[in-house]
């Protein structure tokens, strides 16, 4: 029967007397009724012959189970395909199986045997899918066959069905717990595949079935690091989850020190840290000190020195924070925020807040991490406070998280513009959130002692609002506040007495009484009133009210006796027959306590104590202040209770456990250990006539730096995710892991230097006038890479991970010393003039060097020819070729723009400051004493008749964060005479600007110095290839892209250069192309990379690209250049 004929039954309806009609929608082909015969239909399809009208039933059927309609009845007759013969149709039978199987398990047995052979079908997906529904048939009688098929799937050709049998795993160790030690075996097979696909599911089986069973990880542990990148995103997340409760076992603690030396004072100085009565008795400051002194001595004997595969973990896991997917984000974002060293967490900052631009659900996730991460690390996330102000189309949970976030973020700079954006938020229609804002501002009133008066007088203002629930929680907090200094603000408590009339809800009600009950020696005239009120209204008023109601009666009773007697024992009385027990049991406490009678005991003597006694003020503190002890994006921590699977986050170890526990031994076969015997010969050879020595001397520093961390690097995932520490084994298996890459560059850039080794072997000149630091650098390099390449693997591991430690947590001493080193060879070589070869001698080279592909390398110029601005790196290496010296100035970066072009600002005018005038310009020269500060020359000059005394700064009003380094006071400077001192600010990579006061001996002016974003950077020198290699990785948001049009003066290359130059410290990178220029700097503070090109095309048209990890900076360096380039 064809399928329109049986649409065209349908739409008919059903004849049948008493049953119901169905309305078709001709649209959906009439597929979807409830009617049976339909499904008599499907079933005739299902028994045909014809393999096209099978597929057709069973992409009906699979349609149906997607729109959740119950298609089980027709088990039976799509079990009977699942031996057909066509692919498509036994792929969907298997979609089928896989959602009933559960439910019709008697069937699904009677086709165990057709499952089996399934699992051998030559077709993967087919393969698949059998140990799917395998897997999902729920009876124990079938266990030990899903367990040979899962071993069988886990050795099979496919990554796609190994995954499969990981995904199969933990199906059946939930119906068989007992088969836990087969499946463990099972997933120690899976976690040694080297493919990507595995890698999540496989992580996935290991923490539902052992997760304790880290012993598993060490030997994989690397190879996980660097397939994570690559790895689909659900695995990434699971795989960062299990490794950051793995570090937290395997690494020590990178905030060590610091932790030691904060401990005890690094919460209180947030929660309660301005209490007014600082009483610390002299033996808790004698075991601060103590411990303090323990904490120094610990931080001497022991420096700490970060592990080399911890490394690896957080350098791995960073890109990921550009990962379209919440959960990868949120996952690296707790992995850095658990693992990281306080002074590299700040980067999952900006991640977390762009999340913030996500759906609501997922804003709710981030804003509940942001919360508990803001508690510790609050200045993470004060240059994004903006991020956190409340819009008005939020949703009320999204609006009270925001809200604990700001509280949190405040502090004594910010709290003026915090306090101004909760006085808008008062105003809101969301009465859940007003009541909110209003806490919010008693927290921060509790936490920030300078604006207590402040809050307290804005809270009273609210006591007039209209809104009955923004009074009754104004009072709640105004209550708490008060606790704090009841003396100075009797005239409030007066105020809420009157209250007492109009408000009805009862929290605020019994607060108010609370306040009353409590101060009454501060009103004594108001609160007998205040008694009698409320002994009218007692019967109707809430419990809650009514037990306040009691104690201030109690109180009253205890102070004034006279006034309230009969008062407090006619509210007794209606307490003794109140419906509450609690109500009648407190009465009868009380009356107790207060009356004195023959029965009463000892108690009754001591009731004004218990009644009266001080009481300490409450911390208001967030509700988020302990919930890090679970794990950041964990279901636990967004419900603040362990949910059923959680892994608990360990503590740190004290003694860090044996790394060697990570290495992966070689297993060595005899082609291939002749292989790498014949490579390590070729790498002796190259090594014995390097072109540059090892010691980094002649090599740009950054680029031997990077190259020596990329090496390490290598090696680590080398001995991790690969079988021999050599890499020859790499090339043949097609892995795709970072160290084959890299060490196969590192391979042509050693045959690279070998061939221009050759041009200078051949240059004639003698042995006496050759440079003797140069030779001896040669030698000592033979002599270290001789050992090196002979010794054993474990040797070339430590050395590995010592380079990989020292080029990435001390990168910027590495290139200083190179600088330096680089400075005594070329001094060394400048003070004996150079042998100048015959110029046939040089007409070869310059053919020879025509051959070789240098990318680095121009045609070189005429000796005699002064090198220019744009091109002066490629010459210079060019020249060294040649057997030029070259001198100390061509590598300085701060030679690249003259001391003339730099810009000067007025900081005080001569009017202003009575004929002293002061100038300021950024002399873009390192400050010596911080290289993280930007050095300021400030030039003072005395106009004025008298002589200038005691200059100095004095009151620097500095942003969080900022720092600044006086200048040395300048005692007396002549009139008319001119004096230049310098002075370092660190201006933490912003452009706000530094507030500070210039003092004389008579007078104090106000200045300010705010610096242009192009000022907040320093020149670094790379090579074309790193330029690239880097600007690769600040891809997506780090990359800002603009179009110009270039004047006729700015369109020549040396015009360029130098308005870029002018308009940011950044240096020249050389470039194969004339129409591109590129810079490379640095930021001061941070030292995140700036990189900007600049592509010329023709008509003037020009394209300006700024790539910076500092999104900010980045926008505004764009303007400034734009803003130089179009003038």
């Amino acid at each position: 029967m064809s399928a329109s004929s049986a649409f065209n039954d349908e739409k008919g309806g059903s004849s049948n007397v008493g049953e119901p009609e169905y309305g078709h929608d001709p649209a959906s082909g009439g597929i979807f009724s409830s009617d049976y015969k339909r499904h008599d239909d499907l079933k005739e399809m299902l028994d045909s012959n014809k393999d096209s009208l099978k597929l057709e039933a069973m992409k009906r059927i699979v349609a149906m189970i997607a729109r959740g309609k119950n298609a089980s009845d027709l088990f039976p007759a799509v079990v009977k395909n699942v031996a057909c013969k066509n692919i498509e149709v036994k792929k969907l039978v298997y979609v089928y199986l896989v959602r009933y199987a559960e439910e019709q398990q008697d069937l699904a047995l009677l086709s165990i045997s057709t499952f089996q052979r399934g699992l051998k079908d030559p077709n993967q997906l087919i393969r698949a899918s059998a140990l799917r529904v395998l897997s999902s048939i729920r009876v124990t009688i079938i266990v030990p066959i899903m367990m040979l098929a899962i071993k069988e799937a886990a050795s099979d050709m496919s990554p796609y069905v190994r995954k499969t049998a990981a995904h199969a795993i933990p199906k059946l160790y939930s119906l068989d717990p007992e088969q836990k030690d087969c499946l463990i075996e099972v997933i120690e097979k899976l976690l040694a595949d080297k493919t990507t696909l595995v890698a999540g599911s496989v992580v996935m089986a290991f923490e539902e079935v052992c997760p304790e069973r880290i012993d598993l990880i060490h030997k994989n542990y690397r190879k996980l690091c660097n397939l994570l990148i690559d790895v689909e995103e659900w695995g990434q997340v699971v795989i960062i989850n299990m490794l950051t409760r793995y570090a937290r076992t395997q690494f020590l603690n990178p905030n060590m020190n610091e932790s030691l030396l904060e401990e005890g004072g690094g919460e209180k100085a947030f929660y309660g840290s301005d209490n007014d009565d600082d009483t610390d008795d002299e033996e808790d400051k004698e075991e601060k000190e103590k411990k303090k002194t323990e904490a120094t001595a610990i931080v001497k004997r022991k420096p700490y020195v970060m592990d080399p595969d911890h490394r690896l973990l957080l350098r791995n896991t960073k890109p990921l924070l550009q990962s379209r997917n919440a959960a990868v984000v949120m996952a690296v974002a707790q992995l850095y925020f658990h693992l990281a060293p306080k002074a590299e967490v700040g980067v999952i900052a900006k991640a977390l807040v762009r999340l913030m631009r996500s759906h609501s659900e997922v804003q709710y996730v981030v804003l509940q991490n942001v919360a508990t991460m803001s508690i510790k690390r609050r200045g993470m996330f004060e240059p994004y406070l903006k991020s956190f102000y409340i819009r008005s189309t939020d949703p009320t949970q999204i609006k009270v998280l925001k809200l604990e976030v700001l509280t949190n973020l405040a502090n004594e700079t910010n709290i003026s513009t915090i306090l101004r954006e909760f006085q808008t938020y008062i105003k809101s229609n969301d009465k859940d959130f007003v009541a909110a804002t209003i806490q919010a501002i008693g927290r921060c009133a509790t936490n920030i002692g300078e604006v207590r008066d402040t809050c307290l007088n804005g809270l009273v203002q609210l006591l007039s609002n209209r809104d009955e629930l923004v009074v009754a929680e104004s009072v709640v907090v105004i209550k708490k506040l008060l606790q704090m200094q009841p003396e100075q603000h009797s005239d409030i408590i007066k105020h809420m007495a009157k209250l007492t009339d109009n408000i009805q809800v009862p929290m605020a009600r019994a607060s108010i009484l609370w306040l009353i009950g409590e101060y009454c020696e501060h009103v004594p005239k108001i609160a007998p009133d205040v008694l009698r009120k409320m002994a009218k209204t007692f019967t109707n008023e809430e419990d809650i009210v009514k037990l306040q109601i009691i104690n201030l009666a109690a109180k009253l009773y205890l102070t004034n006796s006279k006034q309230t007697k009969l008062l407090t024992q006619y509210v007794l009385n209606l307490a003794k027959y109140d419906q509450n027990y609690d109500i009648r049991d407190r009465a009868r406490f009380i009356r107790q306590l207060i009356v004195p009678t023959d029965k009463s005991g000892a108690l009754s003597k001591y009731a004004k104590k218990l009644f009266l006694a001080l009481k300490p003020a409450p911390v208001l503190e967030s509700p988020f202040k302990d919930r890090d002890h679970f794990q950041l994006g964990s279901l636990s921590h967004l419900l603040n209770a362990k949910a059923g699977g959680y892994q608990v986050l360990p503590d740190w170890p004290e003694a860090a456990p044996d790394p060697s526990v990570r290495n992966v031994e070689v297993k060595e076969s005899v082609p291939e250990w002749t292989k790498c015997s014949s490579r390590e010969k070729r790498k002796e050879k190259k090594a014995d006539k390097p072109f540059y020595s090892d010691s980094e001397g002649e090599s740009g520093p950054t680029e031997s730096a990077d190259s020596a961390s990329d090496t390490a690097s290598g090696s680590e995932s080398g001995s991790g995710s690969e079988e021999s520490g050599s890499g020859s084994e790499s090339e043949e298996s097609n892995e795709e892991s970072e160290s084959a890459s890299e060490e196969d560059e590192e391979e042509e850039g050693k045959k690279k230097k070998k061939n221009v080794e050759k041009i200078k072997a051949r240059k004639p000149v003698p042995e006496s006038e050759s440079e003797p630091s140069s030779g001896e650098d040669v030698k000592k390099s033979e002599k270290k890479s001789k050992p090196r390449i002979g010794s054993s693997e474990s040797e070339s591991e430590e050395d590995n991970d010592s380079e990989s430690e020292s080029s990435e947590s001390e990168e910027e001493e590495s290139e200083e010393e190179s600088e330096e080193e680089t400075k005594k060879k070329k001094k060394t070589t400048a003070s004996k003039p150079p042998s100048k070869p015959p110029k046939k001698e040089n007409k070869k080279e310059k053919k020879e060097m025509s051959l070789l592909d240098f990318d680095d390398f121009d045609p070189a110029p005429s000796p005699s020819q002064v090198t220019p601005l744009n091109n002066f790196l490629s010459s210079s290496l060019v020249t060294d070729l040649e057997g030029l010296s070259l001198t100390d100035n061509v590598l300085s970066p701060t030679t690249i723009i003259p001391s003339g072009n730099l810009k000067t600002y007025e900081l005080l005018h001569r009017i202003t400051g009575e004929g002293l005038s002061v100038e300021y310009c950024f002399s873009r020269q390192p400050f010596s004493p911080d290289p993280h500060m930007v050095a300021v020359k400030i030039q003072f000059t005395n106009s004025a008749t008298s002589e200038a005394k005691s200059l100095h700064v004095e009151d620097a009003k500095l942003q969080s964060g900022m720092r600044i380094k006086e200048f040395p006071e300048i005692e007396v400077l002549p009139a008319g005479e001119t004096v230049s001192v310098v002075m370092g600010i660190d201006f933490c990579d912003s452009t706000q600007a530094a507030n500070f006061q210039l003092c004389t001996h008579t007078r104090k002016f106000f200045v300010s110095i705010q610096p242009p974003v192009g000022e907040l950077m320093m020149p670094i020198f790379m090579t074309e290839n790193e330029f690239k290699k880097e600007q690769g990785q600040l891809m997506g948001m780090n990359e800002i892209t603009e179009k110009l049009t270039l004047e006729e003066k700015c369109q020549g290359e040396h015009a360029v250069v130098q308005r870029v130059t002018t308009a940011a410290n950044l240096s020249r990178v050389p470039c194969g192309s004339d129409k591109e220029c590129r810079f490379a700097g640095k930021t001061v503070t941070s030292g995140s990379l700036v990189l900007v090109s600049v592509v010329t095309k023709e008509d003037g048209a020009a394209q300006l690209t700024v790539n910076c990890e500092k999104m900010v900076i980045g926008t505004m360096l764009v303007k400034d250049i734009l803003q130089a380039l179009t003038q």
